[in-house]
């Protein structure tokens, strides 16, 4: 069985995330969605709501599980059987950093391959970094975040 860990802080999910993990169940058997508590971010939002908001995007995608985890991304991955790591690429800047990570995770785990999907043009310019700052200042997050969860986030302001 092919498992694929897709980890990210979610902070919040967004479009680009949906697009990869629903595309990755092409190539997958299962992907486990990890999402990470990493104690060097300020997220903005708890992990119990990243992961409800994950879930409930992801809520009609077969063969997806969806975690929160507190470690190491190759020792969640580990754990949970995954021989692969998915990873979005957006732009060059990603391709690079992505490739870095890849090389430390491979170094650690070397039975861990790390397959890249190229985000398409409609979701390449979104980040949570920029979702975040738009949800800040109550921007418009249309085209951005599901609109399972837009509703929600806007109810926040």
């Amino acid at each position: 069985m092919k498992i694929a860990v897709f980890a990210g802080s979610f902070d919040p999910v967004t479009l680009g995330h949906e697009e990869i993990i629903r595309r990755g169940t092409r190539l997958f058997d299962k992907i486990i969605v990890g999402v990470g508590i990493n104690s060097a971010k300020q997220s903005l939002f708890s992990p119990t709501q990243r992961l409800e908001w994950v879930k409930t995007v992801l809520q009609d995608v077969p063969r997806v599980e969806v975690h929160t985890f507190d470690t190491l991304t190759v020792e969640f991955a580990r754990a949970h059987g995954a021989g692969f790591l998915l990873r979005g690429i957006r732009n060059y800047a990603d391709l690079e950093y992505e490739t870095h990570i890849s090389r430390v995770n491979q170094s650690m785990h070397p039975d861990l391959e790390t397959v890249f999907l190229v985000c398409n043009p409609q979701t390449s310019h979104i980040s949570s970094t920029f979702v975040r700052e738009i949800y800040r200042y109550k921007g418009p997050l249309s085209g951005m975040v599901s609109p399972r969860i837009i509703s929600e986030l806007e109810g926040q302001y």
